[in-house]
């Protein structure tokens, strides 16, 4: 093997991901901790010898799934997630070392595991203007969490781009509008309602926040805020929202709660999918259609609106049939 372990990690973080394949920050620092906690598990018994290329190998990354499913009591998603990981790096090293070609074979062929899956949570029209109705947008510590609560609603931002968020990419004036960067440097623009333009400037008059490249929501520090710093706020909130009415909020609120919910009530409000698709940012439609399955409203109109040819007034004619037995299988 021509290449050492950490000359290929090396040229694989600092030029493969960022500059060949354009990978976000955010994947190279998922990658980066995957990596790293591979290293430490195969390495933890040689304290004195060096971590080579022959140890990634089929074994030792099984021996590092199981450890992560038993030891660290990880879900399945999570073990996947770290397996994609790997691979995507074996498939660099097997593009460049020829010599371990069958040993990166046989590190690919380890399968992915099948992940129950969660029923996606998101909160009721109702739940949301108690939550936002929370924090006393009087004070400065209120409109500040108030701009951070309405914005992660009103744009259907991911935690990472509203921490991303900086004056620039925000108009509070005429047509007020955000521009979000997303995931594979897709840049996108959300348009805002002025309620929610009002509080955004009203926050920034009151912080002081004018640099047009400094962070739009930024920690006691000056820096970005960190994806547990927003559910910091979002648990607290919640919280006193909860207490004020006990029979809400049922579900584990996190910022990706906001998006599932704003995509789910523009659905209920009759917004097309395909528009849907564009302001989450989504590649493709097939990912947006699993919000029009969670929603009993939507569930609800599209079998009273195919009922309604089931009475004595008309025949249901085979199309219908078809069409609601497609709609059933794709969305119940």
């Amino acid at each position: 093997m021509v290449n050492s372990l950490a000359y290929l990690i090396t040229k694989y973080f600092g030029e493969h991901l960022p500059l060949q394949v354009g990978a976000s920050p955010n994947t190279i620092r998922s990658y980066r901790d995957t990596m790293v906690q591979f290293l430490e598990y195969i390495g933890r018994d040689r304290p004195r010898a060096a971590v080579v290329l022959k140890d990634l190998d089929e074994a030792s990354v099984s021996r590092f799934l199981l450890h992560l499913e038993k030891d660290r009591n990880v879900s399945a998603v999570t073990r996947n997630q770290r397996l994609a990981a790997i691979h995507s790096f074996v498939r660099y090293v097997q593009r460049k070392d020829l010599s371990c070609y069958d040993q990166c074979s046989r590190v690919l062929s380890i399968s992915f595991k099948k992940a129950d899956q969660k029923p996606m949570g998101y909160l009721a029209v109702e739940e949301v203007r108690l939550l936002l109705s929370v924090p006393d947008p009087s004070t400065k510590k209120g409109i500040r969490v108030l701009a951070i609560l309405a914005m992660l609603y009103e744009t259907g931002a991911r935690v990472q781009e509203l921490a991303d968020l900086t004056p620039s990419q925000i108009q509070i004036s005429e047509s007020p509008r955000v521009e979000l960067h997303g995931k594979g440097r897709k840049v996108r623009l959300i348009p805002i309602s002025p309620d929610v333009a009002s509080i955004v400037g009203k926050y920034m008059a009151i912080h002081g926040v004018s640099d047009p490249g400094a962070p739009l929501f930024a920690n006691s520090q000056g820096k970005k805020l960190s994806r547990a710093g927003v559910q910091h706020i979002i648990d607290k909130y919640v919280a006193l929202a909860k207490a004020r009415d006990g029979s809400m909020f049922r579900i584990k609120v996190t910022n990706h709660t906001f998006r599932h919910s704003k995509a789910v009530h523009l659905l209920e409000a009759g917004v097309n999918l395909v528009y849907i698709r564009d302001f989450l940012g989504h590649s493709s439609v097939t990912t947006t259609e699993v919000y029009a399955k969670i929603s009993p409203v939507i569930k609800k109109r599209h079998l009273l609106e195919h009922s309604v040819v089931l009475g004595d007034g008309g025949k249901y004619s085979l199309s219908e049939k078809n069409k609601l037995l497609d709609w059933l299988r794709n969305n119940i």
